[in-house]
């Protein structure tokens, strides 16, 4: 098969993945903003069943928005929409984050039965490895990020607004910018010790490069947190940055440990060869 012919074909098998991959969003999207959760009462059980019931205004994404709002913001807030479309605008883009991950362990599906044919046995292996600790990481992190850091942030940006006795308002773009963008963040953040690991694992970077380099780690670390943050106040950059710092010890670690294995077994060889 020609080069030409070999390009197509790639391209044909991605266009058919993508398509598998859209035809399961599609409808998990339709279903979040065409539907709202009802509770049904059933006598003789101690709890309410939910059920899916129509409902294109108050759907789905509109009860998320508001159980974020009730739970992010400290009491007080008001939240003003601005422009005409802003609450459609939210509920368009909390219902694209609900989607994606809802349909996240299809699109791995689709993307690694997409690569795996193009990997060599070690790196299919490596992907085996950390697939299951980066996907629970990432969890964690943006768990902990909507459970905890965000509405924490939000209280600590309020006190100062408090403090200047300013009025407790914000818009419905800018909260939604900050609370979806920072949760995200946070989740990407703890894929960081799996992105060192991986590295040194592949033999890209040795193990010892990254204590070496602890300095430029931390002025990464605090250039990553003010870019990825959707505010100027700095505090949430710091919010992020430190934990960050954090996991790329931990990150060191496994790469250092990973490095002392590989030659252990390497000498273990040359020992065994040498007798």
């Amino acid at each position: 098969m020609s080069e030409l012919g070999k390009l197509l074909s790639v391209l044909d098998e991605l266009r058919h993945r993508l398509i598998r991959i859209f035809w399961v969003l599609i409808p998990i999207f339709g279903f979040l903003i065409g539907f709202k959760i009802a509770l049904l009462r059933v006598a003789g059980l101690p709890f309410e069943l939910p059920y899916p019931y129509p409902s294109p205004f108050y759907n789905v994404t509109a009860q998320v928005f508001v159980w974020m709002v009730h739970d992010m913001l400290p009491p007080g807030v008001t939240l003003l929409n601005l422009g005409v479309g802003d609450s459609v605008v939210a509920q368009m883009e909390i219902g694209l984050l609900l989607t994606l991950v809802v349909g996240m362990p299809w699109i791995i599906h689709e993307v690694g039965a997409f690569l795996v044919p193009a990997l060599r046995h070690n790196e299919r292996a490596l992907i085996r490895t950390v697939a299951i600790p980066a996907s629970a990481l990432f969890v964690v992190g943006f768990l902990l990020a909507l459970f905890w850091l965000t509405p924490f942030t939000f209280l600590l940006l309020f006190r100062y607004v408090s403090a200047l006795s300013l009025a407790p308002v914000l818009s419905v773009g800018s909260f939604l910018a900050f609370a979806l963008l920072y949760t995200i963040a946070f989740g990407i953040v703890f894929e960081l010790p799996v992105f060192i690991y991986t590295l040194t694992r592949l033999g890209l970077v040795p193990g010892n490069f990254w204590r070496k380099h602890w300095r430029g780690a931390v002025i990464g670390c605090l250039v990553f947190g003010m870019l990825i943050t959707p505010d100027n106040s700095g505090i949430t950059m710091l919010l992020i940055a430190f934990p960050m710092m954090g996991l790329y010890v931990g990150g060191m670690a496994a790469a250092e440990r990973h490095a002392r294995r590989k030659t252990q077994l390497s000498a273990g060889r040359v020992m065994g060869g040498a007798a």
